[in-house]
C-alpha cells in the first residue's frame, strides 16, 4: 500500500477530531446505562473507583485527540517514537473493539434508532482508529 506522509497526516488529524467528538458518547453512556442508580448498591469506594476509571479513560481519549491534532506531522514521520505512540493507540482501540465484539452485549440498551445508530457509528470510528494508527505504526510513509 502506498500512502503519502501528507495523506497519513490528514488521516491522523481526522482521528484527532474524532477522538474529541466521541467524548460526548462517554457522557451519554453514563445516562443510558443509568450509572447513578446501577452503581448505588456498591460500596462508596467501588463507586469512586469506577467513576475514576471512567474519568481516566475519558482523559486518555482527549489526550489521544489533542496529541493527534497537535503532533500529526510528527506522528506521520515514521520515527521510532511516532511508531510507538501510534502502535499504543492502535492497540488501545483494537482491544476496545475486541471487548465490544466478544464481551459486550449492548442490544438490551439500544432501545431506539438513535442509540443503535450511535453505537454502530462508534464501532466504525473505533475501527477507523485501529486501522489508521496501525498504518501509522507499521508503514513508512512516502514523502
Amino acid at each position: 500500500m502506498i500512502i503519502t506522509r501528507h495523506t497519513l497526516e490528514i488521516l491522523l488529524i481526522s482521528a484527532g477530531l474524532l477522538h474529541l467528538a466521541i467524548t460526548s458518547a462517554g457522557f451519554t453512556m453514563t445516562v443510558v446505562l443509568d450509572w447513578r442508580r446501577n452503581l448505588a448498591p456498591l460500596s462508596a469506594l467501588t463507586r469512586h473507583i469506577i467513576w475514576t476509571h471512567g474519568a481516566f479513560v475519558l482523559l486518555t481519549i482527549v489526550a489521544f485527540g489533542v496529541v493527534s491534532l497537535t503532533f500529526a506531522h510528527e506522528l506521520s514521520s515514521g520515527s521510532a517514537l511516532a511508531r510507538g505512540v501510534c502502535a499504543f493507540i492502535a492497540l488501545f482501540w483494537g482491544v476496545r473493539l475486541s471487548i465490544q465484539f466478544f464481551l459486550f452485549d449492548a442490544r438490551p440498551f439500544l432501545a431506539n434508532r438513535l442509540l443503535a445508530v450511535g453505537y454502530h457509528g462508534l464501532t466504525f470510528v473505533f475501527t477507523y482508529f485501529t486501522v489508521i494508527y496501525a498504518l501509522a505504526a507499521l508503514l513508512t510513509p512516502r514523502r
